[in-house]
């Protein structure tokens, strides 16, 4: 006897080593697609990478912190730690909502620190082609063109891919483009 199904070609599921790789093939995650978390801002659409957030904490209201620049939107508790929470909409310069607003705590990369990000709501995470990922257009103002990394056409409109990188509080306050803490604003030295 030769050995359990080594004549046949078939492993012991009764599967050939073709139909194996065939199935494995199907199951792995496509390496040219991102997977895409939408959130809303003002009714426009934003993505951000999936992989980097951590964890959605739902709306909230962070605790406002004194003299802090205006795009720090507070601070929220998470897991026993105190986490600087970016206001997306001060960011992008557009009108304050009033109550309480959806929070992400993303993943600090390439030694930067976690953060939370302040959105009007959270959508689906979705899987978008790299390739499809459109530049962004030489009109943007320097504000957009360090926020985003560019936009994916939806069956909906547009979506615009947020730079991660670029949006921790450590970044931003290097920035200049942001604004200045009130402190600042009001032309006290410390």
């Amino acid at each position: 006897m030769i050995g359990p199904n080594r004549s046949s070609g078939l492993d012991q599921s009764g599967m050939n080593s073709s139909d194996l790789d065939r199935r494995s093939e199907a199951m792995a995650t496509p390496t040219d697609t991102a997977s895409i978390c939408s959130l809303q801002v003002a009714n426009r659409l934003f993505g951000i990478d999936a992989l980097r957030i951590r964890e959605v904490l739902g709306t909230t209201l962070p605790q406002p912190v004194p003299l802090a620049p205006g795009y720090i939107a507070g601070v929220v508790p998470y897991r026993g730690e105190v986490l600087t929470t970016i206001d997306l909409r001060a960011v992008l310069g557009l009108p304050e909502r009033v109550g309480k607003n959806c929070v992400l705590v993303i993943d600090g990369a390439e030694n930067q620190e976690c953060f939370g990000l302040m959105a009007d709501s959270v959508g689906a995470v979705v899987w978008m082609e790299q390739n499809a990922l459109q530049a962004n257009p030489g009109g943007l103002d320097a504000r957009s063109q360090e926020l985003f990394d560019g936009a994916y056409r939806t069956a909906t409109g547009l979506m615009v891919r947020l730079n991660l990188r670029q949006l921790g509080p450590s970044r931003l306050a290097v920035s200049e483009l942001f604004g200045k803490s009130k402190h600042e604003k009001a032309g006290e030295t410390r």
